[in-house]
């Protein structure tokens, strides 16, 4: 695009070389960068590679590619569009200006020759600046209709109301408005045009009209521009209607002409425009290294939180529901055991899922499981598992955000349910984080300021305002993710939006994992920091985590301590665990409540008759058979030491630990049985693949071989051919030739021996047709080979499927 003319404020026309009558001589003017970045911006024209461009015109003005590309513009870039859509077309620069600036908006005007020449280099406009057209599905797309109203507000034109109005009822407006009688209803028209577009002639008109018709138009001038009336109008309406500047829509309807309302509004297409993109400025300013200590401890209780989400599924997670997903029982569940709300449990579920840590175990009951990348995240450096989790957050397709909301068919979203993909997620995701990046360091933005500037880069075209919803979601998540620090971008989220590794930056910033804990008489433990995973993990068997945050504290119970001799522990492995690894003495009650426990842990042996309860000593089976809450057990005395029992085992032993006793499982031999369960794994998962928004974009690689093989195309196509003399070997301009096998052989032969450049039609196995420029070097067999300048490499053709042949224009190759 052309600087602006310092005189006028509008671009250059440039060469003076004739305007292109077409969209496909238009992009043929354009060099190779040019046509790269239109398919770099529009990847949907490469699919397939076109074959000339013809064809790539054709792509790029079909209704699915155009609204995408209208999707990606600004909104002052969109306004221009809108405004080309409703000028006369073509339309001249300064007839543009007039409809975006009204002579007045400098700011509009500055940003006029960026906005055109965005929509040029997209392929939506075309045309020398005194011939400006915008690309017919657009101007279909944008232009105002009955059924579709255009987000200028304007309605149709004088000539496209009076469409289907009777030659008597036009002339009866020309006669109203004061103009001479015309010969046919196409003059009266064009008279009532001319009347409406003259600023002078209609200030005289309105001049005359009532002031109450003033008040009709004020309320149709920036739209709707249509408006309901009576079989008998007010005196107002019927002057105005009968003067033609309100056009019966429907016998109930009526319409302000476009160029009626392009008067009232002073020639502005828009009541605003939005030349210049919002600021988002720095809300709150904080310390850098505040920032990043925040998102460092952020990020810990992170790792934290989602490592106890998986692990709380290794033995019996959720079952999988039929339509894929997690009950809404299942996710309050999960809500609890984390202690937070269902919509953060959906986000911390859904970040696992993303991460390729839990997945469906594939199994005819499924249910969701750790996956064996689990085991392997788990080894890794505190900083390296959360680069993990942040590397899967940030292209995920899926929302979580959507959970509990209802699809279009009315049923409820679940997490990990198969309705969560929105392909625009990681897009906004990012370019929220570019937003806190152009602001100084410790800078945080308010929440508005950043919705506003996303819906002036895509202005919301849907109801649903998703885009803004997805911002929303991704400054909560960035958050609580440790991403961001007080709402500003940290160190590490920095180095993540940048493609770079943040885990470098992040461990410096993390506590080191310690070896012990602190125990305190009330039965409590206080861990200082994240423990290490072996002290951690027999921890968490032996006591009940009581409260999160900076130091974990730890609650001794009579059921931990249980737990911990069930999962193998004796007492005096138990005592010495505490002496290890706590830096004050073991409190006496903490040493009492494991020796108490220990003492009548597996005192009861409960096998398997269906089940059975032993018990040396006699007078405890009686207290236990006189206890009514035994009665559901079903139990009766065998012998002094025995009790038999209608209950399964494991209803048994549940139901003895739920009346205060501590009974043990036994074998068929016996022995005490450790009650550790297995960790469930899944097969090995690959992480869920996110859903692309369109094509993907093509890298430089494939850009050179597209732009190359259109080129070479275009050339076949429009190669300049010789006359073809008279007789069967005659063409018609246009079309293929058609010769004759003898005179196919004897042109390729002559050309290999001359070394030229000749055009052939050729069909191929599959029936399609094309044509082609080669230069042919050796002729035998049935085939030619030869340079192949449409498919810029070294061919052979078989010579039974060349339609025809035609020699070159001299030196046109």
């Amino acid at each position: 695009m052309p600087e602006p003319s310092t005189a006028a404020g509008a671009p250059e026309s440039g060469t003076g070389a004739a305007s292109p009558r077409s969209l496909a001589e238009a992009l043929r003017a354009r060099d190779d960068a040019a046509l790269s970045a239109l398919l770099h911006s529009r990847p949907d024209l490469l699919n397939p590679v076109p074959g000339d461009i013809t064809q790539l015109a054709t792509r790029a003005g079909t209704r699915a590619s155009v609204v995408r590309a209208l999707e990606h513009l600004d909104r002052f870039t969109l306004q221009t569009a809108e405004a080309l859509a409703v000028a006369p077309d073509p339309c001249p620069y300064p007839v543009l200006e007039g409809l975006l600036t009204g002579g007045e908006d400098e700011r509009a005007r500055a940003a006029l020759p960026r906005a055109l020449a965005t929509l040029r280099d997209q392929a939506l406009v075309w045309g020398d600046e005194d011939r400006l057209r915008l690309v017919r599905t657009a101007r279909e797309l944008l232009a105002p209709s009955a059924q579709r109203p255009s987000p200028t507000g304007l309605g149709p034109t004088v000539a496209e109301a009076t469409a289907g109005m009777s030659p008597t009822r036009v002339q009866e407006i020309v006669a109203a408005a004061g103009l001479p009688a015309t010969h046919d209803p196409v003059s009266a028209v064009t008279a009532l045009t001319a009347l409406f577009t003259d600023p002078e002639r209609m200030s005289a008109l309105l001049d005359e009209a009532p002031a109450e018709a003033h008040q009709v138009l004020g309320r149709l001038v920036w739209g709707p521009p249509y408006g309901e009336v009576t079989p008998n109008p007010a005196p107002p309406v019927r002057w105005l209607r009968d003067r033609g500047l309100l056009l019966p829509a429907t016998a109930r309807t009526v319409v302000l002409p476009r160029e009626v309302a392009l008067h009232l509004r002073g020639g502005l297409a828009h009541r605003d425009t939005s030349p210049v993109a919002p600021p988002v400025p720095a809300h709150r300013e904080h310390r850098p290294q505040l920032v990043d200590a925040n998102a460092a401890g952020q990020a810990l209780a992170a790792l934290a939180t989602v490592e106890e989400l998986v692990k709380s599924w290794e033995h019996t997670g959720p079952p999988v529901l039929r339509a894929g997903g997690l009950s809404v029982r299942d996710l309050k569940r999960t809500a609890a055991a984390l202690d937070t709300s269902e919509a953060s449990a959906a986000f911390w579920v859904e970040l696992a899922y993303a991460a390729g840590l839990l997945a469906g175990d594939g199994e005819a009951d499924e249910r969701y499981a750790p996956t064996p990348a689990f085991d392997d995240w788990r080894e890794l450096p505190p900083a390296e598992r959360w680069s993990a989790l942040a590397a899967a957050w940030l292209p995920a397709t899926r929302t979580a955000g959507l959970v509990g909301e209802q699809d279009a068919k009315g049923r409820t979203l679940s997490a990990l349910g198969p309705e969560l993909d929105r392909s625009a997620a990681p897009e906004v995701r990012r370019r929220v984080l570019a937003l806190l990046a152009d602001l100084p360091e410790g800078g945080s933005p308010d929440t508005e300021a950043v919705l506003a500037r996303l819906a002036w880069e895509r202005p919301v075209r849907t109801a649903s305002d998703l885009r803004a919803r997805l911002a929303g979601w991704a400054l909560t998540e960035a958050e609580v993710l440790g991403v961001t620090g007080r709402g500003a971008l940290s160190g590490p989220g920095r180095a993540l939006l940048e493609g770079r590794d943040p885990a470098p930056l992040l461990a410096p910033l993390l506590p080191e994992p310690v070896d012990h804990v602190l125990l305190q008489a009330d039965l409590t433990a206080v861990a200082p920091g994240p423990l290490r995973r072996p002290l951690a993990d027999t921890l968490a068997v032996l006591a009940d985590v009581e409260s999160k945050g900076g130091a974990t504290v730890y609650r001794f119970t009579p059921g931990s301590v249980r737990r911990a001799l069930d999962a193998g522990h004796a007492a005096a492995d138990l005592h010495a665990f505490l002496k290890e690894h706590s830096r004050t003495p073991v409190p006496q009650p903490l040493a009492y409540l494991i020796d108490d426990v220990a003492r009548r842990h597996g005192h009861l042996r409960v096998g398997a008759a269906s089940a059975y309860v032993r018990c040396d000593d006699d007078a405890m089976l009686g207290e236990i058979l006189a206890d009514k809450r035994s009665a559901g057990l079903g139990l009766r005395r065998l012998a002094p030491t025995v009790l038999a029992a209608r209950a399964e085992p494991t209803a048994l032993l549940e139901g003895l630990r739920a009346m205060g006793y501590a009974p043990a499982a036994e074998s068929g031999t016996g022995d005490v049985l450790v009650a550790r369960a297995d960790a469930h794994r899944t097969p090995a998962r690959s992480a869920p693949v996110p859903v692309p928004d369109g094509p993907p974009v093509p890298d430089a690689t494939l850009l050179g071989a597209a732009v190359r093989a259109i080129r070479a195309g275009d050339l076949a196509a429009t190669a300049v051919r010789k006359e073809p003399g008279a007789g069967p070997s005659a063409g018609v301009p246009g079309e293929l030739p058609r010769t004759s096998a003898a005179e196919t052989l004897a042109t390729v032969q002559a050309a290999a021996l001359t070394g030229s450049a000749v055009w052939i039609g050729y069909v191929n196995a599959d029936g399609a047709a094309s044509q082609r420029v080669i230069a042919p070097v050796r002729v035998e067999g049935g085939f030619v080979t030869g340079y192949d300048h449409t498919a810029d490499e070294v061919r052979t053709y078989a010579l039974h499927r060349v339609t025809g042949v035609a020699e070159l224009a001299d030196d046109h190759l």
